[in-house]
């Protein structure tokens, strides 16, 4: 393929974010669509060419450069781009998921009076990731990692007018910007010791030496920081659920195919640095675990159909930090390929739940939905069963691939993080099947024509009560194609142990063989025994769904009334953001209106005012007395004046001589 072609990849998106965001409000909505869609399109079109050459045989190693974007004296740096393996399936997630997330926003924002506008800004989403993708150096990826975060900013707070949603979009943006703040300090490092920025000159010169340093490990956690905010791990995970306030395929766009795994890519395109940090890795192993069993437990009482699947998304990225930690890349790169699978298919099919109930979120009044809207009951169901873990779904493969690999790692406590990674499948299962069964299960809890007496956050569908429908085939023809992603997406991934060859391993291997990844230890540990426990834990958590949803439905607000403590703690998020409130946001509004209002304003600004304006008022008070209007005062002054100037003339000639 010609390397040439790789520059379309950004720019036909950002084209489109130029055309329809100057002249789109005056085009019509189908001359709108069509330019997202066609920039979209062609994209994908590309990068499926470059997958044809990978597997017709082609080394899939392109790159191309401009001249020197930043050059100053013993330092440069190119607008180059590259493609290696790794940068070839997240090419295919984030233009194919894409292209179709496009293609759903077609038939589900049409009633929405920003449509140009917002499909705009998914075009401007789509430039920036695929910038941060394609780069070539730290410089060019961090280009695309500030971009996705205005753009998401930008398409969070869609509904500008929502305080909620505008809140929401400066939460993102904000949270996002201190993890940024320990990616720029990372660049400075690797600029003071390594004295670039691209990515061959930084990891040849690690891999040349056998240096396992204090700033090595100092720049693998600044890049955590990094990865941390914009992969939503602990404590930066606050903005991800909060983001639902943006519209349904944002969530779909944000959660799933992209800007929340760019953490996650990022790590693993430095294995080489972190590979000789050993502590850094244990670090992002134990972040990962705690942030995995952390948002499965609030993920298990939400009612909000979209902040269950929020929950789910930070819950799945924890997984993929804790395969990055214990140095399994490959099987990190597996999981988001699976995850932009199913749960774009999830996030897409509770925005057709959504639409099908005019606006309604909260699964207390829904049910009975599966005859009524069948595609959607249908597809969810495919992208529940892959997220639970359940085979031959796509899901199992890449979830148990982790668990495997944590629990024969080296890490010296693998064996626990394993077992918090095992209990988190086990909650998955049962928050899953419960958003399932609550929906689409049981009596109709919801009123047919009531419009949208609950839907207060997506505003496209709220007020249009049509009774309950399914949604045209714009929006289920995404959903059936992520449906059956969802299914065969992990046959890649099949290991040895199971009958497969691991195709996705070999793919990968130029980019992290030789690692941490590829020692395998030898602990006698079974795959196929370690699959199995993790397959009946799965079904585990579907069975106590299922009894306490379907069989005995009020089984489980009886447990929640006899530990309504405990219920209630989860169910507020174990008020983090309130405790973040009141730490941060209170207590820096209280920092700033003591030390720069009080002190600065007040004192140092006001007070340099009020002490040169009183100042010039008591000179003033003195000198004005010179001028008394009498003759005699004035020629007594002058005559002293004139004895003045003659005495320093007669001393100073004097001293010269």
């Amino acid at each position: 393929m010609n390397p040439q072609l790789l520059w379309l990849i950004p720019l036909l998106p950002f084209t489109g974010f130029l055309i329809n965001g100057t002249v789109g409000r005056k085009l019509p909505r189908a001359a709108v669509s069509g330019i997202a869609l066609l920039c979209t399109a062609i994209p994908a079109i590309i990068v499926a060419t470059l997958w044809a050459s990978i597997l017709g045989g082609g080394s899939g190693i392109l790159a191309v450069a401009s001249a020197p974007w930043i050059q100053v004296t013993g330092f440069s740096v190119n607008f180059a781009f590259a493609v290696d393996h790794l940068t070839a399936i997240m090419l295919a997630v984030v233009t194919g998921v894409g292209f179709l997330i496009h293609l759903y926003s077609v038939g589900y924002m049409a009633h929405e009076d920003g449509y140009w506008r917002f499909f705009a800004y998914l075009n401007l989403f789509m430039f920036f990731m695929s910038v941060l993708v394609l780069s070539d150096s730290f410089l060019l990826l961090f280009v695309g990692w500030e971009g996705v975060g205005l753009a998401s900013y930008l398409l969070i707070g869609f509904y500008f007018t929502k305080t909620a949603a505008a809140n929401a979009g400066k939460k993102a943006f904000i949270v996002n910007r201190v993890g940024d703040f320990g990616f720029l300090l990372a660049m400075f490092l690797l600029i003071q010791h390594f004295g670039s920025l691209n990515f061959s000159t930084v990891f040849s010169s690690i891999s040349a030496s056998s240096t396992q340093g204090g700033f090595l490990t100092a720049i693998a956690l600044l890049l955590v920081v990094g990865a941390a905010g914009k992969s939503a791990q602990i404590p930066l995970y606050v903005w991800l659920p909060d983001a639902m306030e943006g519209p349904t395929p944002v969530s779909a766009l944000i959660h799933a195919a992209t800007m929340v795994t760019a953490g996650i890519y990022m790590v693993c395109r430095c294995h080489t640095l972190f590979d000789r940090s050993p502590y850094a890795l244990g670090v992002v192993a134990i972040i990962g675990a705690l942030t995995a069993i952390f948002a499965a437990s609030i993920g298990m009482v939400q009612n909000d159909i979209k902040r269950v699947l929020a929950y789910s998304t930070v819950s799945q990225l924890g997984y993929m930090f804790l395969a990055c930690g214990v140095g399994a890349y490959t099987a990190a790169i597996f999981h988001v390929m699976t995850h932009a699978f199913f749960k774009a298919l999830l996030f897409l099919a509770a925005g057709s739940v959504i639409h099908a109930l005019s606006g309604e979120q909260d699964m207390r009044v829904m049910g009975g939905l599966r005859k009524k809207i069948p595609v959607t009951f249908w597809t969810m169901l495919m992208g529940v069963i892959a997220i639970a873990g359940i085979p031959p779904w796509a899901g199992f493969f890449s979830k148990d691939e982790i668990l495997y690999r944590v629990f024969v790692s080296d890490n010296p406590i693998g064996k626990l993080l394993w077992l918090v990674g095992l209990v988190t499948a086990g909650m998955t299962s049962f928050y899953m099947f419960r958003l399932l069964f609550k929906t689409f299960f049981g009596e109709q809890r919801f009123a047919e024509h009531a419009g949208a007496g609950h839907g207060h956050h997506d505003d496209a569908h709220a007020g249009h009560g049509h009774g309950v429908h399914e949604s045209p085939w714009i929006m289920l023809f995404p959903l059936v194609v992520l449906a059956l992603l969802s299914i065969v997406g992990g046959w890649i991934g099949v290991p040895k142990a199971l009958g497969g060859s691991n195709e996705i391993e070999h793919f990968l291997d130029p980019v992290f063989g030789g690692g941490v990844e590829l020692a395998k230890s030898a602990a006698g540990a079974s795959e196929i025994g370690l699959a199995v426990v993790s397959v009946v834990v799965a079904l585990l958590g579907l069975a106590v769904a299922y009894f306490l949803y379907v069989v005995k439905p009020g089984t489980a607000g009886a447990f929640a009334q006899k530990a309504k403590p405990l219920y209630e703690l989860v169910l507020n998020k174990f008020y983090i953001d309130e405790i973040y409130n009141a730490i941060f946001v209170t207590g820096l509004l209280g920092l700033t209106t003591a030390l720069f209002r009080s002190v600065i304003d007040f004192g140092l600004v006001d007070g340099s005012g009020w002490a040169a304006s009183n100042g010039a008022k008591g000179l003033a008070s003195v000198t004005r007395k010179m001028q008394s209007g009498n003759i005699r005062s004035y020629a007594g002054w002058l005559a002293l004046g004139a004895a003045a100037v003659i005495a320093i003339m007669i001393f100073g000639l004097h001293n010269i001589s």
